[in-house]
């Protein structure tokens, strides 16, 4: 029997892995969601405390797909804080995915906007020459450098690390080191998820110099069926049109890397 998307389905927490103080990966057996695009995502159901949108983290185990979780709010941190052998709830997919183009390819990852991109990697060609950027803000708090390289071992490939504080890595932030990448080269696609200024200043770097980019945008969701219009960025909401917006379309939209929607739905400055 087909399963209604809408519908929370209950899974059970099998391995819990840490990534850095802060930030987790929980696994789960689930056929549906190991096989999302990159670029969608999931409603989970944290048991008594609130429902999030979460980007599904690839397995190399098939069957399996995870949630890789920075404890921030309090639903966030709930989930964090959830143990092997424990129930959570997703109902899902939801949203469009990346178009992923052939040849040089340049992926950006900011903190837990890495996830989407893990997935897209699943998907590049061994003939694509993949340079994939992490950016964190310490030393401790990077992660997915190796599986990073796992993933990529077919393929010409590099994937460089930037921390604000220059403890590894690149000095400086993430798109600094995009600036520089773009200035020097010509990629076929761009690819960015992460935190909404990093993403702005990703896609005007690569669309201002001609290259196809699109951005995973990250905004308070609480339906995520396009109900609730609380994930709205100018006239796009980004559950129903998005996640995923490319360069040309999010350099008219006059909100992105501007402004966002606090939890009342109030529009504040960045």
């Amino acid at each position: 029997m087909q399963r209604n998307h809408n519908h929370t389905t209950i899974v059970t927490i099998e391995k819990v892995i840490d990534e850095t103080p802060t930030v987790r990966t929980l696994v789960f057996s689930d056929d549906l969601m190991s096989n999302v695009l990159p670029g969608q995502f999931a409603m989970v159901w944290i048991p008594g405390i609130n429902e999030l949108p979460m980007s599904v983290m690839i397995s190399k185990e098939p069957g399996k797909a995870a949630f890789t979780v920075r404890k921030h709010g309090p639903a966030s941190t709930g989930l964090f804080n959830i143990k092997e052998g424990q129930q959570i709830g997703i109902r899902g997919p939801y949203g469009n995915s990346f178009d992923l183009k052939k040849g040089k390819l340049l992926l950006v990852g900011g903190g837990t906007g890495l996830v989407p991109m893990m997935r897209l990697l699943s998907f590049v060609k061994p003939t694509d020459d993949v340079t994939v950027l992490i950016g964190a803000k310490s030393k401790d708090e990077v992660f997915f450098e190796d599986f990073a390289n796992s993933m990529l071992e077919k393929n010409p490939h590099k994937v460089l690390v930037s921390t604000d504080d220059g403890s590894y890595g690149e000095k400086g932030f993430v798109t600094d080191l995009v600036e520089k990448l773009v200035n020097e080269s010509h990629y076929d696609g761009v690819y960015v998820c992460g935190p909404e200024i990093m993403m702005y200043k990703t896609v005007q770097s690569a669309h201002s110099r001609g290259m196809f980019v699109q951005a995973s945008l990250e905004r308070m969701m609480k339906c995520g069926v396009g109900i609730c219009g609380s994930c709205c960025v100018g006239e796009d909401l980004v559950c129903r049109d998005g996640t995923v917006f490319d360069g040309e379309h999010l350099s008219s939209n006059k909100e992105f890397g501007h402004f966002y929607r606090n939890k009342a739905g109030i529009l504040e400055k960045y």
